[in-house]
Formats: structure tokens, C-alpha cells, sequence
């Protein structure tokens, strides 16, 4: 039990990963290329609701059953957000008036939350077998994390939160592997009934956000051909890292 919230600790951490915008240089970089930048999520968010689906439609009963589910994680977080009201996040320096993005992060974040409640189940499921795997579950997903996280905070920024907002709200967003991985450990057999319903609405969830919001986005920003070509290479970029990540993790 203290190796599983240990791991699921760990892995919170890289929730803070946005922490290197307020570098000097590194934070006006990031400011400077919000867009092409978004770009980067749309690429990793893209591949992550691929794998998603595969684990879906693998632990599902049938594919049928499977594909069903994620169409109905993807009405029921369309239907969430339709009636939910908007709002707007404001930047802490107030003499500085931010462009507002037609972003809505709550989605990403939703569906993050809702993620992170399966990796903290596999991690439960990894630990019961060895404490081998369960570390290099571990290492896993924190690698995976990172690269989810910058691409999360980055689409944060752009909806207009501030970085000290972005890093909270992801934050408290990773704090829910406590939920799959203290939950699982104590009612694994429950928690695994609901599995492929969480993951479904992490699928829909991020599905909508890569359709809906993350490449209009790029689109809508790419006002010139140079910008397109942009878009489109760190779009490759976010999805190239993913599938270089997830051939290094099968391979361990």
C-alpha cells in the first residue's frame, strides 16, 4: 500500500512541470509561441485518445461493446459542457488585459481527471503482480505524464489562466490517481467493473477537446502559409514524442 501511494505521489509531480515557464527565457519562449504551441497538444492529446480507444475496445467485452462506450463518454461530456456555464480565467497581473482564448480547458481537464483515476488503477493491477512491474509502471507513467502535463499547461495558458492557476488546476487534476490507486487497492474489484466507463468519458473527453477546441484553434491562428507549416510540424512533433514514448514503454 505505501509503494502505491508513493508511485502515485510521484507521478503527481510532473503535474508541475509548468513550473519552467517561469524561467526567464524559458517562460517568454513559451509566451511567444502559445499557438504553434497548442498545436503540440493537439498532437499528444490525439495520440492519447488513440491508445485510449485501443484499451477500450481490448478490455471490453466486444469491440461493439467497446466502441459504445466511447461514443458515450463522447455525448456525455458534449452534454456536461453544454449546460455547464462558461466563464473566464483572468491573468494576475491586472493592469494587463489578456487576449481570451475560445478555449475551454474545463473539458481537457476533465478528461485528465478522469485518466489519471485508471493510471492509479494500473497501478494497483502492476504492484499485486511484483513490485518489478509496479516501478516500472511507475516510470512509465511519469514519463507519460510529463509530456501530457507541458501539452495541458500550454493549453491552459492559452485559455488565459495564469501560470500559478494552470499549475494548481493541473495539479489538483493529477491529485485523482489517489482516487483510482487508494480506491483500487481497497475495492479493486469494483473499480475494475467501472474501468471502461471512466476510460470512455477520458476518450470522449479528449476527443471532443482535440476536434472541438485544439485544432480549430491551430486553424483558426494559421494566418499565413508559414504558420500552417508550423502548425502542422509541432502537431507531428506531439504525436512523434508520444509514439517514440510508447515504443520505449512496451519494450521495458
Amino acid at each position: 500500500m505505501i509503494e502505491i501511494i508513493f508511485s502515485s505521489l510521484v507521478i503527481m509531480l510532473a503535474s508541475l512541470i509548468g513550473v519552467i515557464s517561469v524561467w526567464k527565457h524559458m517562460g517568454r519562449l513559451i509566451e511567444q509561441n502559445l499557438h504553434f504551441l497548442v498545436s503540440f497538444s493537439a498532437g499528444v492529446f490525439l495520440f492519447i485518445t488513440y491508445k485510449l480507444i485501443l484499451e477500450i475496445t481490448r478490455e471490453a467485452e466486444s469491440i461493439q461493446m467497446g466502441l459504445t462506450w466511447i461514443l458515450i463518454g463522447v455525448l456525455s461530456v458534449w452534454l456536461i459542457f453544454k449546460f455547464l456555464p462558461s466563464f473566464h480565467h483572468h491573468h494576475d497581473n491586472e493592469t494587463e488585459e489578456p487576449k481570451h482564448s475560445p478555449l475551454d480547458a474545463r473539458r481537457i481537464i476533465f478528461g485528465d481527471a478522469i485518466h489519471n483515476m485508471g493510471d492509479g488503477l494500473l497501478l494497483v493491477t502492476s504492484f499485486a503482480i511484483n513490485s518489478t512491474l509496479g516501478l516500472a509502471a511507475t516510470i512509465s507513467i511519469f514519463i507519460h505524464e510529463i509530456i501530457q502535463e507541458i501539452s495541458e499547461f500550454f493549453v491552459l495558458k492559452q485559455a488565459g489562466y495564469s501560470t500559478k492557476k494552470a499549475l494548481l488546476v493541473n495539479f489538483s487534476a493529477s491529485a485523482t490517481i489517489l482516487f483510482g490507486s487508494v480506491g483500487g487497492f481497497f475495492l479493486l474489484k469494483y473499480f475494475k467493473f467501472i474501468e471502461i466507463p471512466l476510460l470512455g468519458l477520458a476518450a470522449g473527453s479528449f476527443l471532443i477537446v482535440v476536434i472541438q477546441d485544439l485544432i480549430p484553434h491551430s486553424i483558426k491562428t494559421s494566418t499565413t502559409k508559414m504558420h500552417i507549416i508550423k502548425h502542422l510540424t509541432w502537431f507531428a512533433t506531439g504525436i512523434l514524442i508520444m509514439i517514440g514514448l510508447g515504443a520505449i514503454s512496451t519494450t521495458h
